[in-house]
């Protein structure tokens, strides 16, 4: 029963607090109650003797009872560095409450270690032998309890978590070491080679080596002239690997597109490679080359039916690849540096060190472009289910999130530092968190309102104002009038004579048709026996111009011979080496380019057409021809 009157000598009772569900940590969890707090009466005294702290204060409760967010947790101190790939939100644990995972790079990138956050509190501390590259969660088999497994890519290596207790590593597959670096460190092991020229003779190889150095030989360059007989004594007799490192990683659905489907691991290494592993056996089950090293990865489709992979690399080049091929089968060229990859549907969302965002295609044709006010730090993906909402989340350095709907700006969130990282999804038992960490290692954890709605153009609401503009419309005039009332009167003969002028028109252009396949004017041959296609293009600025003719015999399996090709144009203005000569024999499906040169002759700046005759030998009619009307000698003119 609802109402505001409680029973005599009985204290009314406060409802529960919408977010009690998380546990208070210090004085920045911040509690919203649904009870209402008391309204006092607004007297002149009362509005006198406030103060310009209070209005401030008043101010800020109104914007944020007009914003989208209820801000949920704030902690500058909360010593969290990391990156948008290193963050994940799952049920580790099948209890309905979701955990965040991150992969912490450490103050200064010397304590890597992986979180796992419940709330505002740290649940679990492990540290890592190397910094993380990506964390990701998945499904790994189809019996109960399905548990979701943490998958943390670091180094050469991913490591498999599973209710957070270590259940499986993986290593990179090594790679053959450089010959000649062998063949160096076969010597120092026999006293043949002293560490100086050890040292000029691995310099020179990671000079000039397509195969790069192995970790062992770059941590010997890098030591001091008194360090390095002692590193030579202790590693000389060890063998040489050479180890790749993971740059990138995301997950792939294995054969059901369902949300609680097994999932398969995607990797990207900096030995150029793109890796698809088993969720099972953890065996590589796909290889697939790039021609640069991959930095963001985005992954749509199932791995046993269809899937498609997008790969942002540090040439600053996108690769869209598919199901069965080894190599990219398009390429998608930025001006700039990628610095994040988000797939919004079927659209690619690239941001780029020019301070811009970019949507493209997955055929790599550019849709749109839209101007950041600053450098973009990190990108992220804003799914809202329940509404059936995808945008893109943009972390800029000037404290702003911006989150956009193809090019339309949907929200603007301010933060008190500049965000490194973003992760959207759900936080313990809220659909909709924001889960943020800061420059300085901040954590800022932000809920949606379930009342909010994100509309375009920053929440203007109703038609367009142009819309609302009156058109200037004219009078009618008499003319006007008077012609409105003839189409009246004879609007059955106007209708005739159209139709009669229709009839016309259609007749003299199948005549015109007619004409040109009996006169061979048709760059298309139309005889079955002999089919031909010509195709011309006209190269250069004048007075030489070079002439190229694409001749394609179209038949499936038939091929052409005994064909010659003829020019004819005015002797006054153009002069050709060669107006009459063979054609080779033209195999099905080709397309041959037979080049000459044309020299304009004229000086008054004019041009003129010349023809094209393809002929059959010993035949006078051609097969096909083709006009072609050759441009103004620039040259000449500008004599």
């Amino acid at each position: 029963m609802r109402g505001s009157v409680s029973a005599p000598g009985r204290k009314a009772e406060r409802p529960e607090p919408l977010y009690a569900r998380f546990p208070e940590a210090g004085r920045h969890w911040v509690l919203r109650s649904a009870w209402p707090e008391p309204v006092a009466r607004a007297t002149p005294a009362r509005m006198a003797a406030a103060s310009p702290s209070d209005s401030d204060s008043c101010r800020a409760d109104s914007n944020e009872a007009s914003s989208k967010w209820l801000d949920a947790h704030y902690d500058p101190m909360a010593n969290i560095h990391t990156f948008s790939a290193c963050l994940a939100l799952a049920d580790l644990h099948m209890d309905g409450e979701y955990k965040l995972v991150v992969g912490d790079l450490g103050p200064g990138g010397q304590q890597p270690c992986l979180k796992v956050l419940k709330g505002p509190t740290v649940l679990t501390e492990s540290p890592l032998p190397a910094l993380p590259a990506a964390a990701a969660t998945f499904l790994m088999e189809q019996h109960k309890p399905r548990t979701p497994a943490l998958a943390l890519a670091s180094g050469p290596c991913v490591y498999v978590y599973k209710n957070l207790r270590p259940y499986f590593k993986f290593s990179l597959p090594q790679l053959p070491p450089n010959p000649l670096e062998q063949d160096l460190w076969n010597q120092a092991k026999e006293d043949r080679i002293d560490p100086l020229t050890l040292k000029e003779m691995l310099e020179g190889i990671r000079e000039k080596a397509e195969v790069p150095l192995c970790v062992q030989s770059l941590r010997f360059l890098q030591l001091e002239r008194s360090e390095m007989e002692a590193f030579v004594n202790q590693h000389k007799s060890k063998l040489i690997k050479r180890q790749t490192v993971i740059t990138t990683m995301s997950t792939l659905k294995k054969d059901l597109a369902d949300e609680d489907a097994v999932s398969c691991l995607v990797l990207g290494t900096e030995n150029k490679e793109l890796l698809v592993l088993d969720p099972e056996a953890f065996t590589i089950l796909a290889t697939m080359s790039l021609p640069s090293v991959p930095v963001f990865l985005e992954v749509s489709g199932q791995f046993d039916v269809e899937f498609r992979l997008a790969a942002a690399c540090r040439n600053g080049s996108i690769y869209i690849l598919r199901r069965d091929s080894k190599r990219p089968k398009y390429c998608i060229e930025l001006s700039a540096q990628p610095v994040g990859l988000v797939r919004v549907h079927k659209i690619l969302v690239v941001g780029s060190t020019q301070d811009s965002l970019h949507g493209f295609t997955h055929k790599g044709k550019r849709l749109w472009t839209v101007q950041m006010p600053a450098a973009i730090l990190t990108m992220n993906l804003l799914e809202q289910r329940s509404r059936g909402l995808q945008a893109v989340m943009v972390g800029l350095a000037n404290r702003e999130v911006r989150i956009y709907h193809d090019k339309a700006l949907l929200n603007i969130i301010r933060t008190p530092d500049a965000v490194t990282s973003l992760c959207f999804g759900r936080y313990g038992r809220e659909d909709n968190s924001l889960i943020m960490t800061t420059r300085g290692g901040g954590l800022i954890i932000k809920i949606l309102k379930r009342t909010a709605v994100f509309l375009e153009g920053g929440g203007e609401v109703g038609p367009p104002p142009a819309q609302a503009m009156k058109l200037n419309v004219p009078r009618k005039t008499r003319l006007y009038v008077d012609q409105t009332l003839r189409e009246r009167e004879a609007g059955t003969a106007m209708h005739r004579a159209f139709q009669t002028d229709l009839y016309l028109l259609r007749l003299r252009t199948a005549r015109a048709y007619v004409q040109a396949l009996e006169s061979s004017l048709s760059p298309v041959s139309a005889t079955a026996r002999e089919p031909l296609k010509l195709h011309a293009v006209v190269q250069g600025l004048g007075p030489t111009f070079k002439l190229t003719l694409h001749l394609q015999n179209t038949s499936t399996a038939r091929p052409v011979l005994g064909l010659l090709v003829c020019f004819l144009y005015s002797e006054a203005l153009y002069a050709l080496p060669r107006a009459f000569f063979k054609v080779p024999l033209l195999v099905p499906g080709l397309s041959y380019p037979l080049e000459t040169f044309v020299e304009s002759l004229g000086d008054k700046g004019i041009s003129d057409i010349i023809k094209v005759l393809v002929l059959r030998e010993g035949q006078s009619a051609p097969l096909l021809s083709a006009h072609i009307n050759m441009p103004v000698s620039e040259g000449l003119a500008a004599a």
